[in-house]
């Protein structure tokens, strides 16, 4: 409405500017033609006259278009007071008002007012709050490193750091809240879950990685043959060399694994002969 008021002002001004124009031009011939004897002044004063009128209508109009600039100003203030905007760029996970209920920043009492409309979390700085016994607080300081586990996830484990010790206990709980940040940005973390934390003297812990655990024997480098990308041991069974295939693993110093084919306690032949048969008698030394 404020913008249509505002255009039909602004047409009317133009209007009149074209009549003012008109006037002003007619005006001037009367005085000419007064000057040369060919008019009566009834005729000049009434040329004046509706230059004036015009004069004064041009003013007024463009008062009312200041006015309605200034309406269609306020008008557009009260539009974007109904337009919600977020602080910050985040997902909606509860919505707290209904169509018909009225908002407002406090309370008004009845069942119809609401303080806000929603809750936004923003995904991208998800913080943990953890309830500390107060009789361990003085070892966690800002900054210290923390390994979080998700009750949903127990074998994620993810890094983080202490923000800070909220300097404030519950005394109900005899405990201290402690706010930590998460070092890594997941779908799968979302607000509300449940979490245990775990405060790290160091970071070593959570970033070494940790070293494989080795599974089946070790047995030295030169007892194992490898040819055509397959690895053998002779194992030495009633006094005969059984030639065996086996799977070999990592090599660890002087040694090598092997994952499967052999089992613990087995004797196997050290730097085998070349000309080593299956089968063959072999006899075992014994070390002085």
């Amino acid at each position: 409405l404020s913008q249509a008021q505002l255009a039909s002002a602004r047409s009317q001004l133009t209007e009149i500017e074209a009549n003012l124009r008109q006037a002003q031009a007619d005006y001037q011939r009367q005085q000419e033609i007064y000057a040369r004897k060919l008019g009566t002044a009834a005729q000049l004063d009434a040329a004046r006259a509706a230059a004036e009128s015009l004069s004064a209508r041009l003013a007024s109009q463009r008062r009312q278009i200041k006015v309605a600039e200034e309406s269609l100003a306020l008008s557009q203030v009260s539009m974007d007071d109904t337009v919600v905007r977020a602080p910050f760029a985040g997902v909606i996970i509860a919505k707290a008002a209904q169509p018909g209920e009225m908002i407002s920043p406090v309370s008004a009492g009845g069942g119809f007012t609401r303080t806000g409309i929603g809750t936004v979390v923003d995904m991208d700085s998800l913080e943990v709050e953890v309830d500390v016994n107060e009789a361990f607080i003085g070892r966690v300081q800002d900054g210290m490193p923390i390994e979080a586990t998700l009750n949903a996830y127990p074998d994620w484990k993810i890094p983080g750091d202490v923000i800070a010790v909220i300097p404030a206990a519950d005394r109900t709980k005899a405990t201290v809240r402690v706010r930590v940040s998460l070092g890594v940005k997941d779908p799968r973390i979302v607000p509300e879950m449940g979490v245990r934390v775990r405060f790290l003297e160091s970071r070593a812990s959570v970033d070494e990685p940790k070293k494989p655990q080795l599974t089946g024997v070790l047995v030295p480098r030169s007892a194992v043959i490898e040819t055509a990308g397959k690895a053998q041991v002779f194992v030495v069974e009633n006094q005969r060399a059984s030639l065996r295939e086996v799977s070999a693993g990592a090599v660890i110093a002087d040694f090598r694994n092997i994952t499967a084919g052999l089992v613990a306690g087995q004797t196997v032949i050290v730097d085998p002969p070349a000309d080593l048969a299956d089968g063959a008698a072999v006899t075992q030394e014994s070390k002085p």
